[in-house]
C-alpha cells in the first residue's frame, strides 16, 4: 500500500542526561524519524528533530504493523490527542536498537522516553494510516 501524503508535522524531543553521549540520543531519534528529511535543535539537556510530511511518519507506521501494537498505539493517541495535535511516549533504549516500543508512562524507559508529537488538521486521517488493519 502505498504512503499517502498528509499535511503533518513531526517532533521528536528527547532530554540528554549529563552521563549520556548526544549522538547516541541523536542516532535513536534518528532510528525513530527514518529516511526523511528533518532539522535538529540542540541544546545542553535536550534535542529535538522536527519534520513535515509523511515520510517522517513511515517507518512508525511499518514497526507499528510489524509489532502488532496498532490498537495499543491507536488508545494512546486518542487518549494524548488535543484538537489537531496527538503524541506517544517511545523507549529510548528500545530506539537505539532500531527498535519502536511505545510506553504508556515515563517510567517505562528509564533515562526518559522520546516524545513523538504529531500535529495536522488531518489528523484523523494520520491516526487512521498509522493504526489501520489493511489487508495485506
Amino acid at each position: 500500500m502505498p504512503r499517502p501524503e498528509f499535511g503533518v508535522r513531526v517532533s521528536l524531543e528527547a532530554s540528554v542526561a549529563p552521563s549520556e553521549d548526544p549522538a547516541k540520543v541523536r542516532s535513536a531519534m534518528s532510528n525513530v524519524m527514518g529516511e526523511c528529511e528533518r532539522s535538529v535543535d540542540e541544546g545542553p539537556r535536550r534535542i529535538r528533530m522536527r519534520s513535515e510530511g509523511s515520510a517522517s511518519l513511515t517507518k512508525l507506521h511499518d514497526q507499528l504493523r510489524d509489532r502488532h501494537v496498532r490498537t495499543a498505539a491507536r488508545k494512546l493517541m486518542m487518549l494524548e490527542r488535543s484538537g489537531k495535535e496527538t503524541s506517544l511516549m517511545l523507549n529510548r533504549q528500545a530506539a537505539c536498537a532500531d527498535v519502536i516500543a511505545l510506553c504508556g508512562s515515563e517510567k517505562e524507559s528509564p533515562l526518559g522516553p522520546l516524545l513523538l508529537k504529531i500535529e495536522s488538521k488531518e489528523l484523523d486521517s494520520v491516526i487512521q494510516w498509522l493504526t489501520a488493519y489493511e489487508s495485506e
